[in-house]
This record gives C-alpha cells, structure tokens and sequence, in this order.
C-alpha cells in the first residue's frame, strides 16, 4: 500500500524483533521525553514468534531533526496511519506514562477506521481519559519543565539534562510532550473491543491504584486486570523483565484465544 512519506512505517516503527511469521505483533509507546530505544531489550524476556516494534516520535534518535508534533490529535493520527496497514493481524499496545494516552487514543482510531479491534491494551503510569489531570508546567518554561523530568524520576532523561550539549539537543521534543500532554483534556472513555491491562509502580504519586483501575471502562469486553510493581513512576527502567514476562503471559493467553 502506498503512504505519503509522512505516515510510512519505516519513519515511525523501530523493529526490535522481526518474525518470519509473527504471531503477534507488540507495539509499544514511550513516555514523555522518552525514545523507542527503551524497548530494545524486551525481545530477551518474550516469544519469538512475538514481534516488537517501538515508535519513533519526531523529534528524537534519528529524527531529531524533524519538527516535534505537540497535539494528541496530531500525533495518534499520523501513528494510526502508519500501523493502519498492520490492523488486520494480530496488534497489541503497551504504554508507559504519556505513552499509554498515545497507546489507547490510536487503538481507539485503528478500531474507528477498520473495525478490527486490537489483541491487547498494556497501559503504564499513567490514568484513563476520563481522570487524567493536565499539567501546566509546560507554560512556565524550559527549567520548569526539567525540574518535572527531574521529579518523576527519569533516570535516562536525567543524565542527558545534565549534559548542557545534550540538553539543548532534547529539550525540544520534552517541550513539545509537556504541550501535548498539558493540553490533553479529561473526557469520557470510548470503551474498545479490547481487553485491558494496566501497570503502576507501588511508590508512584502521579498514577493512585484506584484510579489506575478505572483503566476498566477502557474495555467494552470486561476483561480488566492490573499489576502493582515495586518503584516510582519508573519502575518499569528498574525491572523490565518482571513486567514483560507479565505481558508474554496476557499475549499467550490472546493467541490462544484468537
């Protein structure tokens, strides 16, 4: 199928595991300020015949020359674009952070356009649509928005600010996630035909259990789960085997069922 350049999926999707004939395909979406790279080692802890691929925002890696996209709107429009072709096999998502707000709004786009509903929804740190609470640090300017990097606990992001070459080099695509997470307004969930995982660390101040349990409505199939982890907003850097093994056994069970 032919894509203008701007949507093709070798310019967002960074194949960290490709499968002959893959069984399932693992789509996975950064954090704020964050790289697809952060997923290059979860091929260790997952099948073969499972696929994963990390998106690549603008901005970033090798697209940092690219101008950043700061408006969910825009963002999840062009990824869906790109994955649109690989809707009709077996796609997950996993999320982390803003990731996860990424993860659901291009699910919920892919399902709008094609009907074909995704095999699973792993969201990560972050709230349902309906109970987000968006942030204005955004506004106050560029030492604002590091001390909030600084705060969640980013360890990657943190030894790059303290860099000041590297700083300036980053600094636009964290800025332009600040907007487009500060302008990502709370609304009703649009429940997908999709079941639903969500994950928290158990030391994390952004992201209450309670409230990552109303992850719940996200799903019009009833099946919702969710795991409490050891750490703070990161705690997926900490210990990524433990929570991807978690993924490997909701993607078996999605085989099996599909």
């Amino acid at each position: 199928m032919n894509r203008p350049a701007d949507v093709s999926p070798l310019k967002w999707l960074r194949w960290y595991r490709k499968a002959a004939e893959p069984r399932l395909r693992l789509v996975c979406f950064p954090h704020a300020g964050g790289a697809a790279s952060v997923f290059r080692d979860w091929p260790r802890w997952l099948p073969e015949d499972i696929e994963v691929i990390g998106v690549c925002y603008p901005g970033r890696q090798d697209r940092v020359m690219e101008p950043c996209v700061d408006e969910m709107g825009a963002l999840t429009t062009r990824i869906a674009d790109a994955l649109q072709g690989y809707a009709g096999g077996r796609l997950a998502f996993f999320g982390h952070s803003m990731g996860a707000s990424v993860a659901y709004e291009v699910a919920l786009r892919l399902q709008q356009r094609t009907g074909a509903p995704l095999a699973w929804l792993f969201v990560s740190g972050q709230l349902p649509p309906h109970r987000v609470v968006p942030k204005s640090v955004y506004r106050r300017g560029d030492d604002a928005i590091v001390d909030e990097v600084r705060r969640l606990g980013d360890p990657d992001a943190g030894t790059v600010l303290d860099d000041p070459d590297l700083r300036e080099l980053v600094l636009p695509a964290i800025r332009a996630d600040f907007h487009l997470i500060g302008t990502y307004l709370p609304r009703p969930v649009s429940p997908l035909a999709t079941p639903v995982t969500a994950y928290v660390g158990d030391g994390d101040e952004e992201v209450p259990v309670e409230g990552l349990k109303e992850w719940a409505a996200a799903t019009a199939t009833g099946r919702f789960d969710h795991r409490v982890y050891p750490g703070g907003h990161f705690y997926l850097l900490e210990d990524p085997e433990a929570l991807v093994r978690d993924l490997a056994g909701h993607l078996t069970t999605a085989s099996v069922a599909g």
